[in-house]
């Protein structure tokens, strides 16, 4: 009995000595939540490949590119911007530090279309969608989002202040986008809305009046208006939908690797990390009326 209770308080001062030296846990997050580095099965080993679109635009790609980039805007490498930021504090999270990181282009209609994935998880503001979904796999959310609508100033439809009056104008999204859908089954408008193959030339219908107003997340929305369309202001934001929308990382179907980056992304978000990377580059983004 003494014997045992001897051994019992050695054994608790070696605990307690390692824990005063500030020793390790003896489990790395990977290996406590079953995602050990080296039994997770990546497109390319020992590299986490992660997708997006090119150009990557602000606000949640940063930081230019480096000269002899192939980005267009910004090169997602610099860890700048919101979804950088969130895909290499997920990296390092599964044990990949920044230079076992590679960036490919995927354009944003081909990373959720079924088929083998050149990337392990693709992040560009991809909302969930149970269509989507049944040909890929989406991570939890990493960003729960609004969409709103951008409207030049002093044009008719800037007076609107309710969904139903917007009804009557001509709208426009990116093909393939939620906020297309989002006109179709939302606004209902009296005119068929424009769909265009590119943010960018939803933009430039903007601009060129094609368009009375252009349906964008409100993130985006914000950027367009700073930055891309002179005399341009959001209107407002719409109201969440039943359950909310968010963008989650997108992965093959049935890759495993998805369970890991889940964990991560709930480490980060208990940590208070994602909070604090969200308002470090989207906090400009916020304070538009909603439209109800």
């Amino acid at each position: 009995m003494r014997r045992s209770l001897a051994l019992l308080v050695a054994s608790l001062a070696v605990l307690a000595s390692g824990a005063a030296a500030g020793a390790k846990p003896i489990l790395s997050f990977g290996a406590a939540a079953g995602c050990a580095k080296a039994g997770l099965k990546t497109v390319h080993a020992g590299v986490l490949t992660v997708g997006t679109d090119n150009p990557a635009y602000p606000p949640w790609y940063a930081g230019g590119t480096p000269k002899g980039s192939s980005w267009k805007l910004n090169d997602p490498s610099t860890g700048k911007g919101f979804e950088p930021a969130v895909a290499y504090a997920v990296a390092a999270k599964l044990g990949f530090p920044h230079d076992e990181v590679d960036w490919t282009y995927v354009p944003f209609n081909r990373s959720y279309a079924p088929g083998p994935k050149s990337f392990d998880f693709d992040i560009n503001q991809i909302s969930y969608s149970a269509e989507r979904a049944k040909v890929v796999s989406f991570s939890t959310s990493y960003y729960d989002v609004n969409q709103s609508v951008v409207v030049l100033k002093g044009k008719p439809i800037s007076k609107v202040h309710t969904i139903a009056g917007l009804q009557p104008f001509k709208l426009g999204a990116q093909l393939g986008t939620t906020s297309y859908g989002f006109i179709e089954s939302e606004i209902k408008p009296s005119k068929s809305p424009g769909v265009f193959p590119t943010n960018a030339a939803a933009v430039q219908a903007l601009k060129n009046g094609q368009i009375d107003g252009l349906v964008v997340d409100l993130p985006t929305a914000f950027y367009i208006t700073s930055a891309q369309v002179p005399n341009s202001t959001v209107l407002g934001q719409f109201p969440s939908p039943p359950g909310g929308e968010h963008f989650g990382m997108v992965f093959a179907k049935g890759n495993p690797l998805v369970s890991c980056v889940d964990q991560a992304l709930a480490s980060l978000r208990s940590s208070g990390k994602l909070k604090q990377i969200q308002q470090q580059w989207l906090a400009k983004a916020t304070g538009a009326p909603v439209l109800k």
